[in-house]
């Protein structure tokens, strides 16, 4: 066994007794601890104040005379009040950083059951933050009849030691998890690793979030439940705030973002509080950041890092506490790189970046979100919906084909839904009803227009000049892969999911960026005109 060292307050009233024989039928917690049968205490170290050195002189030669292999090492440490938290904390924390702990070869208790209820509150936060490398040390006095043992319990803070708290932890977790997924059993194993992240994050942080991917992945869906979920757990107490910043143009966005004071332009009859301040103490959320203009851009860094702003037409600065949440569909690293995004900005938002998949990479996820939008359809419109078998498969076989686009990602599939179950008023889709609605999106993601009107805006009218009548239908089919999906790779992994199968190795990226520019395109240029 290693040697032991407690570290302890001296207790100015548990501690004190009478001088004399009579003592020793008193519970006495400093004394108490090296009196165990089954502990032995190798050094005590005492932490006392000036006035009561006296006291700590009295109980260290009681240790001796009880237990003489204890080196008592007395530690002056005095508070100019006990009750003051910052002085405590301060003074403990000095004391920690200064002492040579040496986990390696000894172990240490944290005595926390003498000392001001200030003292113990901070020896149990600088073990949690293992600033006192070691464990919790509880004494207390045995009931009946009075005698001087006692009995002691050592606590360690480790809490995956403890298998029932772990658990629970786990299931916690899992519910929180389930929370940001509106309880939809995702089975989408990427998805369901980002959102397991999100959790802690959420839960653990005050730090801006960025969520990125396409139009229709979900973004404002998933910041207003790590809002709710944030609430649930008292962390936040302002509201959610919501603006799509491409909504926002010209002098008033600034306006809408910052507020202004009365007369600071035509128009402005009365004080506007702005979204930053009435996000105060809750959730703001910026969908499209990537929208905002560069001033406002400066403006929102500074709001995030100092919590201050200045309201158009103020001469004082307005003060909000909120947490960011932040959503685009753009490449923010390409936005920085234009001059279009403000470096510093994305540097700051980029601590904790979540890329939301489209619903063209979570094809497995589509089967369990049929029953979500169908139960956010009867909660809508009291009105209860379910599909026939033979319906179901057959929607099913539709949307999970790689053919399947699903420009619109889960809003395609959340209007989808909602017209098959509108369309079926005796409350039975039936394979009649998907077979119109298949039709229907599909006709919707081609847009009515032949492969020639695809490519237009993509490539001069001499560069489709010289390409074949043949090409073009496959060219316009590519094009549109890649504009439902949020990465080269996906769209190579869809177009490829054949070919790849039968390969030992697999470049998708590499033989779309090949296809691509055998007609002078890139990947930015198919998704720019998006």
């Amino acid at each position: 066994m290693k040697p032991l060292t407690v570290i302890g307050f001296l207790g100015s009233t548990l501690d004190a007794a009478k001088f004399g024989p009579s003592r020793w039928n008193k519970w006495r917690p400093t004394v108490s601890i090296c009196m165990q049968e089954d502990l032995r205490v190798d050094r005590f170290v005492l932490l006392h104040g000036t006035y009561h050195s006296r006291l700590a002189e009295y109980v260290a030669d009681d240790i001796r005379d009880v237990s003489p292999e204890t080196e008592v090492v007395p530690h002056l440490l005095d508070f100019d009040d006990p009750w003051d938290f910052e002085e405590v904390y301060g003074k403990l924390l000095d004391f920690a950083r200064s002492f040579p702990f040496d986990p390696d070869n000894q172990d240490y208790l944290i005595h926390i059951t003498t000392g001001t209820h200030v003292a113990q509150i901070c020896l149990f936060l600088l073990t949690e933050a293992r600033y006192l490398p070691g464990k919790l040390l509880q004494t207390q006095p045995q009931r009946g009849t009075p005698q001087p043992v006692g009995t002691w319990s050592a606590i360690d803070l480790d809490l995956s030691r403890y298998d029932s708290i772990a658990t629970r932890f786990a299931e916690a977790s899992a519910e929180s998890a389930s929370f940001l997924k509106n309880g939809i059993e995702t089975r989408n194993a990427a998805f369901n690793r980002m959102i397991d992240e999100i959790e802690q994050v959420a839960v653990r942080s005050r730090a801006p979030i960025l969520l990125m991917g396409p139009t229709g992945a979900g973004k404002s869906q998933l910041a207003r439940k790590i809002y709710e979920l944030k609430k649930l757990r008292h962390q936040i107490s302002g509201a959610f705030v919501e603006v799509n910043c491409a909504t926002l143009k010209g002098d008033s966005a600034m306006s809408a973002l910052f507020g202004h004071r009365k007369g600071a332009f035509t128009g402005a009859v009365q004080d506007r509080p702005g979204l930053l301040k009435t996000a105060d103490k809750g959730v703001l959320f910026l969908d499209e950041i990537g929208e905002l203009g560069l001033d406002e851009q400066a403006m929102i860094l500074r709001a995030i890092e100092d919590g201050l702003f200045l309201p158009v037409g103020a001469d004082k600065e307005t003060a909000s506490d909120f947490q960011l949440i932040a959503g685009t569909n753009r490449d923010l690293v390409d936005e920085v790189a234009s001059g279009r995004f403000r470096e510093d900005l994305f540097a700051r938002l980029n601590l904790w970046t979540f890329s939301l998949p489209g619903l063209a990479e979570r094809r497995e996820d589509i089967a369990p979100n049929l029953d979500y939008e169908l139960e956010r359809f009867a909660g809508r419109e009291g009105l209860r919906v379910t599909f026939n078998k033979e319906a179901r498969d057959r929607y099913l076989r539709f949307a999970e084909d790689p053919a399947s686009r699903w420009r619109g990602n889960f809003r395609d599939l959340a209007a989808s839904i909602t017209r098959m179950a509108t369309l079926s008023p005796a409350g039975r889709i039936d394979v009649d009803t998907v077979v119109f609605e298949a039709s229907r999106l599909r006709s919707l993601w081609s847009g009515d227009k032949n492969a020639g009107d695809a490519l237009e805006g993509l490539l001069s009218a001499d560069q489709l000049s010289r390409i074949d009548p043949f090409d073009r239908v496959q060219l316009a089919y590519v094009v549109g892969i890649c504009q439902g999906c949020s990465s080269l790779s996906a769209a190579g992994r869809q177009l490829f999911a054949a070919s790849r199968e039968q390969r030992k190795s697999t470049n998708d990226a590499d033989r779309l960026r090949k296809y691509l520019a055998r007609f002078e395109l890139d990947w930015s240029d198919v998704t720019a005109k998006m």
